[in-house]
């Protein structure tokens, strides 16, 4: 078993007495637009995948990893006036998170790894509050938004027009997500959210975003989404061993 929501208590129990180190890995997205192509859990369906992934590898450094029911709700501030953003207040976010490692602490995990491919700054920000003050051995956020993942990741995702442009919608397509067609004839667009954000926009309306993309998903693939979570995963994995490793 490799997802929590799928075990018995029981079958939780023997893992959590086993005598292994036991992790929680927590997928963190958002609901909100992701073009005309890609569905409202995007960031959470990478998240989920990304975990899955990880699995495996953890495994093989005396890590027993589950992946734990996901936390769908983000900060959505950018997608302000789109149909079907709901998001949360940062605050909310946080202490929910927050309770979420502690119970999961409190209750015989070793250790926590918040997961989020939701790159919203307030967002990664918000996810990143939650284990503050938490022990450091414990707690980790795996989150590609520091220069020492992100500049891992495709060209489009490091010129920041990546949002459900060519860099998600491959991830999309390598999970198996029902990516509309119409992905295929959507043209590039140049806008780069990071640039944008550093300007002083505030929503993707304000960066003229009418369609809630950026970038080049009509050039997405299979292919280099299978590339891109063998990244992912490698973050995730090297999150959780050096927070173990951590001074208390």
């Amino acid at each position: 078993m490799t997802r929590l929501a799928d075990m018995t208590t029981d079958e939780v129990r023997a893992l959590l007495d086993s005598g292994k180190m036991v992790c929680a890995l927590v997928p963190v997205g958002s609901v909100e637009p992701h073009g005309p192509h890609l569905p409202l859990r995007t960031d959470t369906l990478i998240s989920e995948h990304a975990c899955a992934r990880a699995i495996a590898r953890l495994a093989t450094h005396d890590v027993s990893a589950i992946v734990a029911p996901s936390v769908p709700y983000g900060v959505t501030d950018y997608a302000t006036g789109f149909a079907g953003a709901i998001g949360v207040p940062a605050e909310a976010l946080t202490a929910f998170l927050r309770a979420i490692c502690t119970r999961f602490l409190a209750g015989g995990f070793r250790h926590v790894c918040l997961v989020n491919n939701h790159l919203e700054p307030a967002h990664d920000a918000a996810v990143r509050a939650a284990i503050e003050g938490l022990p450091k051995t414990n707690v980790s956020v795996a989150c590609p938004l520091t220069r020492r993942w992100g500049r891992t990741l495709t060209e489009e995702y490091k010129r920041g027009n990546c949002h459900a442009g060519r860099y998600e919608t491959s991830l999309a397509l390598a999970a198996g997500v029902d990516v509309r067609a119409e992905y295929k004839q959507l043209p590039l667009i140049e806008t780069s959210l990071s640039e944008a954000i550093r300007a002083g926009k505030t929503t993707f309306a304000a960066m003229s975003l009418d369609r809630a993309y950026t970038g080049a998903p009509a050039e997405a693939t299979r292919e280099e989404g299978e590339a891109t979570y063998e990244k992912l995963a490698d973050m995730i994995v090297t999150e959780v061993l050096e927070s173990i490793a951590s001074p208390a």
